[in-house]
């Protein structure tokens, strides 16, 4: 692919713009205290878990820049949630279902809208964030997290909110000039930066097997496990994340003349995992509440015996008992797949578009009886990918409880991270091989070889 000009070319740009963007998840903001930073994180993660787990899920999205809190510590999420926010006002909203429903130019405005949005959504979590440094972590870490002056919380919100506007753009300019989607390769980008360390963890974790007078580690038959686990886990995901339901669509005959035109047979693809890794970040988000609420309630110094062992049922760390929680949160991702499946796909006007162009599946009467049968497809595909998606969201904590693994190592073996880094190399390696196939027969991963099937041409 290297010989290519032009796929050169992309490939050296998008990793240009993503080390761009690992350089500026080190520069901290201006009158930061790096040192009380490192303090306040460590006393997040054993004193307040609510509010440590929602840290930790924007931090795994931000590569590590709000644990440093540097420039890119909000990283991409405000765009993320803006998306979100957009694509669910696209299905109520009628205004901006009419612009959807426009084409490239109607996506290209509410594209603008999205980024407007954006920069709000990022100056109003820039001054939670920069106001809860400022004063409110004080009760946790007594030395002060900012320099007490007049320019550093209005420099600190510049600069957070212009540090996702920047990575919306480096995400743009990845998309139109690089391979592969811009926004998703930074998420990936900030993920994989974590995985050297997690890795160093589990050799620790290893090391001590090797001390015969020590009983830690977690043994060299589980290590052997615990990497065949991995390996089946990634092929799992892999064979999910491709895997789609060919419904069959049969297309109406038209008469033109004396030609018939039409009369052939295709198939529409649905794929089992629909909804993505949206539904485990809603489900993680929403669980993390509860734990939030009796923090900032103890904050205020209110008592609340009841509400607070209340709370302890939605906290992962603070419970021997963990099948409360598992089972919460397995039905918060099987719901959320539903829920987003209802969104994204909707059946009544596939069925309406089908009946526009003259198609209609086997057996079934266009219109009603077709969303209908859509709907019932719909249903039985998402019960399998949200089974799946619940069994990858709770591995982590298995292993971390079961086998005493480090949290940091078992946060690699499923849940978000593992989605989101898989789908987003099988996105890059379908656009090489597509790059490829445009010029050559060969494809990225079958070398100088023909297409299978194909021969020699005859000589005539």
């Amino acid at each position: 692919m290297f010989r290519i000009p032009e796929l050169r070319t992309k490939l050296l740009m998008t990793a240009l713009f993503l080390t761009v963007y690992r350089m500026g998840s080190f520069i901290p903001l201006p009158g930061v205290n790096t040192e009380a930073v490192g303090k306040l994180f460590e006393k997040l993660g054993t004193g307040q878990p609510g509010v440590a787990k929602l840290f930790w899920l924007v931090n795994m999205f931000a590569g590590g820049a709000i644990h440093r809190c540097t420039i890119f510590a909000l990283g991409i999420m405000p765009y993320i949630s803006a998306s979100i926010i957009f694509q669910l006002l696209t299905t109520v909203y009628q205004p901006l279902k009419k612009l959807a429903e426009e084409g490239e130019a109607g996506r290209r405005k509410i594209n603008q809208y999205t980024r407007y949005f954006t920069v709000g959504l990022s100056i109003f979590q820039a001054f939670f964030i920069t106001k809860w440094l400022a004063s409110g972590a004080k009760s946790i870490v007594a030395e002060p997290i900012l320099h007490q002056s007049w320019w550093t919380f209005p420099v600190a919100v510049l600069a957070l909110t212009t540090g996702t506007t920047f990575l919306m753009w480096l995400g743009e300019q990845i998309t139109e000039k690089g391979i592969g989607h811009g926004i998703s390769l930074i998420i990936m980008a900030g993920i994989i930066s974590r995985m050297p360390s997690a890795v160093f963890r589990g050799i620790e974790d290893f090391v001590f097997v090797m001390v015969p007078e020590s009983d830690e580690g977690i043994g060299i038959v589980k290590v052997i496990g615990l990497v065949a686990l991995y390996v089946a886990i990634v092929a799992s995901i892999v064979v999910i994340t491709q895997g789609h339901r060919r419904i069959t669509v049969q297309q109406a005959k038209q008469t033109r003349g004396r030609k018939v035109w039409g009369g052939q047979r295709t198939y529409m693809p649905v794929r089992v995992n629909h909804a993505g890794v949206i539904p485990i970040i809603f489900a993680s988000s929403l669980l993390s509440f509860p734990a939030m609420l009796m923090g900032f309630v103890r904050g205020a110094g209110l008592r609340a015996g009841f509400l607070d062992s209340l709370a302890a049922y939605f906290q992962y760390a603070l419970r021997e008992d963990q099948f409360f929680y598992l089972s919460i949160y397995v039905v918060l991702v099987v719901f959320f797949c539903y829920f987003w499946t209802s969104i994204t796909f909707q059946p009544v006007e596939v069925a309406e578009r089908m009946k526009e162009y003259g198609s209609f599946l086997p057996g079934v009467r266009p219109g009603r009886r077709t969303a209908e049968a859509l709907e019932k497809i719909m249903e039985r595909i998402t019960l399998a990918g949200a089974t799946f998606l619940a069994f990858i969201a709770i591995i982590p904590m298995v292993l971390s409880a079961g086998l005493g693994m480090d949290a940091y190592t078992a946060d690699f073996y499923g849940g978000t991270g593992l989605l989101i880094v898989v789908g987003v190399a099988l996105d890059i390696v379908q656009k090489l091989e597509s790059q490829m196939l445009m010029r050559h027969y060969d494809g990225f991963l079958r070398g100088k070889g023909r297409i299978r099937g194909r021969g020699p041409r005859p000589r005539v």
